[in-house]
């Protein structure tokens, strides 16, 4: 299991969110991706709070659009202000 899961009873799903009542979640997904690098950069590496958007976009998200995003910050194209 990763690192931030330590039993089952770890494994949710992302709870309801106002801001993106719709059934259609992936501007959630999106803006959770967004959320979590910001608050990296702005906190550091370390702090724990961050990592609830991490669960979330991990939760909302399909894989290949955060491999996707991972490789454009990488090289510097993503599209998003972070």
């Amino acid at each position: 299991m990763p690192e931030m899961i330590k039993s089952p009873a770890d494994l949710k799903t992302a709870p309801f969110d106002p801001r993106f009542p719709n059934q259609n979640q992936t501007r959630h997904c999106y803006q959770s991706y967004v959320d979590f690098h910001r608050c990296q950069k702005v906190r550091g590496e370390k702090y724990e709070p961050c990592y609830y958007f991490k669960r979330v976009y991990r939760s909302l998200c399909p894989n290949e659009w955060v491999d996707k995003w991972d490789n454009q910050r990488a090289e510097g194209t993503f599209a998003g202000r972070i």
